[in-house]
């Protein structure tokens, strides 16, 4: 998994680097890697060949120039860098640097070459070489070389964010050989995609941190590398990015077709509804919906019935991830499963999906929807195979077909999953004391909801009143965004609301998301704190899987542990992504498979813009 924005998740940064790793090592003889390769894979399977041209769905002759201007995830942000746990950054500061190796959208877990315009590798896969571009180049113009890849790997173990850390784990050590080569060597028992992480890592200018302390937020912009670089902003109001004119890297393969726009622009807002009235006037000139009630009825205004803004409906092929209400284990109040299976039988979805989404969705059920990863019946003899070893460690119910949500009546007071639920609370000795619910210890059952606005209101309100019936004392606490990240990063809340993305080939993001460790370190995405050992050891498993049919069935087997665990109250998904947009763009016919990346494939048509204008 190679992170993005989504962290966006004393020595001095340079004398550690220049202390525990080496740079050019020109006397010793290096080994001989027989295998050679333009990119890298989880299996070793590229769809593309060495002479691409670009990737297929971009449009290499796409013209540059106009803004793209966009509401910003959160309401502020007090950091410009994104590869920390101190701070809260900015949106969008991933598109300043660049990697070794680039992603395509089109492909689950496979890089081809961007600094690096090609590898090689030992047939162990344990030692790499990757040979840099002499063409590459900061923004003020200094080299990028081997020794900025070095620095860049060695103070993201010793000062990013400890998600980071965790995904670099396997990295044994890093050599510059060359200004132009590094050495790559990853440690015994490495995990199958540990370097597909290493070659997706941002690289930094060794010489800019010389001066600077990596492992502190602030408000200076950094240099970068990439096709983007921070432009004018104002905190809590807005960032923006300009494009690179003479950008190093803009004819590569990887890059042709891409980074159209001369300004990308983030605007915060207090409120989503805040940031769609913007848009409806024309201050953000593309908004995605990921409310069905505003795609169904919020657009009723001047600008869309005269044709000067448009809609459009992109089938969404990637898994939807995981999404929901998660209990934070970490607190007595949900240590029992079956409380947390209670409390999950008050959310009758039914009953929102009608009255609340427009009949938009479908509920989540698994960790691996829509793909062939989740579990449907009950295991499979291959499954089983994985699963006996751990038989008395597990549910008992692991064994059989997995946990499925129950469909409600629709009601939005479905007596008979109440009824279920009170029986459950009184199994895990939960006694009524007048109107109130009390745990086994006496303490009141009683939990707060913590979120960063009131998006979901709607659909927490007719659930807490479900729980009051119960005795059951829920409530929700708005937060504002730096507030809320601290709060998180540190575990202190009851019940939140996260989606989490996992791809066609789960690798590292598993041990992030359910790994013991990762719910013990500060800032780690296993929010609920999963802390189970069969779950940590199918997740090993999964990690040293070697081919695609083995990963399959590893994940079913970990989808029907965790749904047994009861960990969240699960949410829904579309089927399609949801745009609108003032008509002032272009777009790829094709569009790629795991996600619409506006910012950088779509550009800005100047003669809709024109007529749009006219229009108006």
């Amino acid at each position: 998994m190679i992170l993005t924005d989504k962290l966006v998740f004393s020595r001095r940064a340079v004398l550690a680097a220049a202390a525990t790793l080496p740079l050019f090592r020109g006397a010793r003889a290096e080994p001989r890697l027989p295998h050679r390769s333009h990119g890298l894979s989880s299996f070793g399977d590229l769809a593309l060949p060495p002479d691409f041209a670009a990737f297929p769905y971009a449009r290499p002759d796409a013209p540059k120039g106009g803004q793209l201007i966009l509401e910003a995830a959160g309401t502020s942000y007090d950091s410009l860098n994104g590869y920390i746990l101190q701070g809260n950054p900015a949106q969008g500061l991933s598109s300043i640097y660049d990697a070794l190796m680039a992603g395509s959208l089109d492909e689950d877990n496979a890089l081809y070459g961007l600094v690096a315009e090609a590898v090689e590798y030992s047939d162990d896969k344990r030692t790499y070489r990757f040979f840099l571009r002499k063409q590459a180049r900061f923004h003020d113009g200094s080299p990028l070389t081997a020794a900025d890849v070095v620095f860049s790997l060695n103070v993201l173990r010793e000062k990013g964010h400890p998600i980071i850390r965790q995904f670099l784990r396997d990295l044994d050590r890093a050599e510059a050989e060359a200004a132009d080569r590094v050495l790559v060597v990853l440690k015994e028992g490495f995990g199958r995609d540990s370097i597909l992480n290493i070659a997706g890592q941002p690289i930094f200018s060794a010489a800019y941190y010389a001066k600077r302390d990596f492992g502190r937020a602030g408000l200076e912009p950094p240099l970068g590398s990439s096709a983007y670089k921070i432009g004018g902003f104002e905190q809590g109001r807005y960032i923006s990015y300009e494009r690179v004119k003479d950008y190093w890297g803009k004819d590569l393969p990887v890059n042709r077709g891409q980074g159209n726009f001369d300004l990308i622009r983030y605007d915060y807002f207090g409120e989503r509804a805040v940031g769609f009235e913007a848009f409806k006037s024309g201050a953000v000139n593309l908004h995605e919906s990921f409310t069905a009630s505003e795609w169904a009825t919020g657009y009723d205004f001047p600008a869309m019935r005269d044709g000067r803004v448009t809609k459009l409906e992109f089938p969404d092929r990637r898994s939807p991830g995981f999404q929901g209400f998660f209990f934070n284990l970490r607190r007595p109040v949900f240590k029992d499963a079956r409380i947390r299976e209670a409390l999950g039988l008050c959310l009758d979805f039914e009953w929102s999906n009608r009255n609340l989404f427009y009949g938009a969705y479908t509920r989540n059920v698994s960790y691996f929807e829509n793909t062939e990863m989740k579990a449907v019946e009950p295991p499979s003899p291959e499954e089983l195979a994985i699963l006996e070893p751990l038989r008395g460690k597990i549910p008992a119910e692991v064994f059989g077909a997995p946990f499925v949500p129950p469909v409600s009546d629709g009601s939005g007071q479905d007596r008979a999953l109440l009824q279920r639920a009170n029986t459950l609370l009184k199994e895990a000795g939960c006694q009524r004391k007048g109107s109130q619910l009390l745990l086994p210890d006496g303490a009141p059952l009683a939990f707060e909801a913590l979120e960063f606005n009131n998006a979901l209101d709607k659909v927490e309100q007719p659930m807490f009143k479900n729980m009051r019936l119960l005795g059951v004392e829920a409530t929700l606490r708005v937060v504002d965004s730096a507030q809320y990240k601290a709060r998180i990063d540190n575990y202190d809340f009851d019940m939140i609301t996260d989606r989490k993305m996992i791809g066609g080939v789960p690798g590292d993001e598993l041990l992030a998301y359910f790994g013991s460790a990762s719910g013990k370190s500060p800032g780690g995405m296993n929010l609920p704190g999963i802390d189970d050992p069969a779950v940590d050891a199918l997740v090993d498993q999964a990690l040293k899987a070697k081919t695609r049919v083995e990963l399959v069935v590893i994940c079913r087997a970990l989808d029907r542990v965790l749904r047994a665990g009861r960990y969240w109250i699960p949410h829904w998904h579309a089927l399609s992504r949801r745009v609108a947009a003032w008509d002032c763009f272009g777009h790829p016919e094709a569009t790629p498979r795991l996600d619409l990346s506006y910012s950088s494939l779509w550009w800005w048509d100047a003669d809709k813009a024109a007529a749009t204008k006219a229009r108006g």
